[in-house]
């Protein structure tokens, strides 16, 4: 059972490595607020479609479950993270975030209910993974700090923790895991409206008659949310909250390999280093939970 959830968390960060092209792409006709908005309200809408039979929860409880993961990790998380990227350089954004397995481990610990206590070598392959992905991040740029994108990214990366923690708790209810992740779509896209209508969001209409951004929303939408979603929330259920974040390492590397098959970027010795010390990060934080 257990290698089916490393299954499920490798093709999700895989998929979420290669989102960069698709978001890159649309960017040049849509707001980051508009690929947000859309990608998951697609995303909801196929997941709805995929099984329409309805969730009722058994109580204000469960519902509050629910709505806490909708607005931690999708709402505030990649909104977050949006607005970090248009106030600091993507290499601080990528190692912030890249400390969300700490923060999911930090939130856990508090709860021990949940009896998922990180070991010391965890943290010791979380320090190994945060050198290497500093190291493929900033490989051939400069160290720049700006104070408000980089405390939103790090935020970020505390709202996925938050999220793991809810989903975690999901995962004891005996949910259907499909429907589950199609409720906390719903509550992530309800408080994402507001935002919308603010940042004066638009209908896309004439900007969906490009089969280009027609197919890139769709990967966004079905590949990198609506099934990425689906399989990590059933990986977080097989293998914990803790040790399927730790994949969350592998996303900079998956990432930097198309960056070079697509965008032609050069692999230097100071990236194939942190790859190294990323992949031993994940194999420690791995390990110590065994």
């Amino acid at each position: 059972m257990s290698k089916l959830g490393y299954l499920f968390a490798i093709i999700s960060v895989f998929i979420w490595g290669t989102t960069f092209v698709s978001t890159k792409v649309l960017l040049s006709t849509f707001t980051p607020i508009e690929i947000l908005f859309y990608r998951f309200f697609v995303a909801y809408f196929a997941l709805l479609i995929a099984k329409p039979k309805s969730l009722k929860a058994t109580s204000l409880k469960h519902e509050l479950y629910f709505l806490g993961a909708g607005i931690s990790g999708i709402t505030l998380y990649y909104l977050f993270e949006n607005f970090a990227l248009t106030l600091t350089n993507a290499a601080n954004v990528s190692v912030a975030v890249s400390l969300a397995p700490f923060f999911t481990a930090l939130i856990l610990s508090l709860s021990p209910t949940l009896g998922e206590k990180p070991s010391v070598r965890f943290y010791i392959g979380l320090l190994f993974a945060l050198l290497g992905v500093g190291l493929i991040s900033f490989s051939g740029t400069k160290i720049n700090l700006s104070p408000v994108g980089d405390l939103l990214a790090l935020l970020a990366a505390l709202m996925w923790g938050f999220y793991s923690y809810f989903v975690k708790k999901l995962s004891l209810l005996n949910y259907d895991g499909l429907i589950v992740t199609r409720r906390i779509f719903f509550y992530g896209i309800l408080f994402m409206i507001p935002i919308f209508i603010y940042m004066d969001g638009r209908i896309p209409t004439v900007r969906l008659l490009s089969q280009n951004n027609i197919l890139h929303l769709i990967y966004l939408s079905l590949g990198a949310s609506a099934i990425c979603f689906v399989l990590w929330n059933k990986a977080l259920e097989i293998l914990g909250a803790v040790r399927s974040s730790s994949f969350i390492y592998l996303v900079p590397c998956v990432t930097i390999v198309f960056s070079a098959l697509f965008l032609n970027e050069k692999i230097t010795i100071y990236i194939l280093i942190g790859t190294a010390l990323t992949l031993l990060g994940l194999v420690l934080s791995e390990r110590s939970k065994r």
